[in-house]
């Protein structure tokens, strides 16, 4: 996979020459490009914002420097294709925006199946909105919010999404088994870890964790991801499948005081908080 992003801090997306996505970049499982918007100005100043039209508080990012930029990491990628001898397919422009659609672990699957993915870090009050409408000639634009608030740009944003993302690619992750597991991978929440010792300050590893049986390790597992969803996020069992539980896990719901009907739980009014 490739990935462009534009910003006019590239410096702070340093930490992604760290860790997993920085050795990924190392071993070629990820090819990932940084470009400074303002190297596509054309003042002397190196200007990407103006006063927005209509008055009123803060500055917008200027259209074309973000043309520019675009414009060349979608030229790239159509040289790319024509030297491999495919047709170019359009990259994807994610603009990072408290206006797009909520980012999540389903979202994360599907953007790492494309060939590349392009970051626009907006600042101030955003970018031009005639860059987005002008975009979609060249790119699938997609606008995505990491959650219900505000930052002041969008590297953050891109930073988390570029590591939920790659982390997803072939070979990033050493032990891919570890990825089925975790929270979000199956619309629950991931079940409580723990390592050596088996007692810490008068508190005790779960009995079953020591026992050798991994069918009921398994179980144990599977039941305190329903108990902490429900405590945690419960809002993530209104769209859970629950058509292929076991009896064992229909019981454990009921015990958090859930029933399923036509494949959905639903939460008994008389249940008091999950236990």
């Amino acid at each position: 996979m490739r990935i462009d992003v534009v910003s006019i801090f590239p410096e702070y997306l340093a930490p992604l020459e760290l860790s997993l996505i920085g050795k990924a970049r190392q071993d070629g499982l990820l090819e990932l490009n940084v470009h400074d918007l303002r190297t596509f100005t054309t003042d002397k100043h190196r200007t990407v914002d103006d006063t927005p039209y209509g008055g009123g508080a803060g500055m917008v990012m200027k259209p074309e420097p973000w043309a520019q930029a675009l414009e060349s990491i979608a030229g790239n990628a159509a040289v790319g294709a024509a030297s491999q001898g495919v047709p170019a397919k359009k990259p994807v422009l994610i603009v990072p925006s408290p206006a797009g659609e909520r980012f999540n672990q389903a979202l994360a699957y599907e953007l790492a199946e494309e060939e590349q993915l392009v970051f626009a870090c907006g600042r101030y009050e955003g970018i031009d909105e005639r860059v987005i409408e002008w975009a979609a000639e060249h790119f699938a634009v997609r606008p995505i919010s990491l959650g219900d608030y505000v930052l002041n740009g969008g590297e953050v944003a891109v930073l988390a999404m570029v590591e939920a993302i790659g982390r997803l690619l072939p070979g990033v992750v050493g032990n891919p088994e570890s990825l089925v597991e975790e929270s979000h991978s199956d619309g629950l929440l991931e079940y409580p870890v723990y390592t050596k010792p088996s007692s810490w300050r008068d508190r005790e590893v779960p009995a079953v964790l020591l026992s050798g049986n991994h069918g009921k390790i398994a179980q144990w597992r599977r039941h305190e991801q329903y108990r902490r969803t429900a405590e945690r996020r419960p809002d993530l069992l209104a769209e859970f499948d629950a058509g292929g539980l076991t009896r064992a896990d229909r019981a454990a719901f009921g015990e958090l005081g859930y029933d399923v009907v036509d494949r959905q739980l639903r939460r008994r009014p008389d249940s008091g908080d999950p236990a």
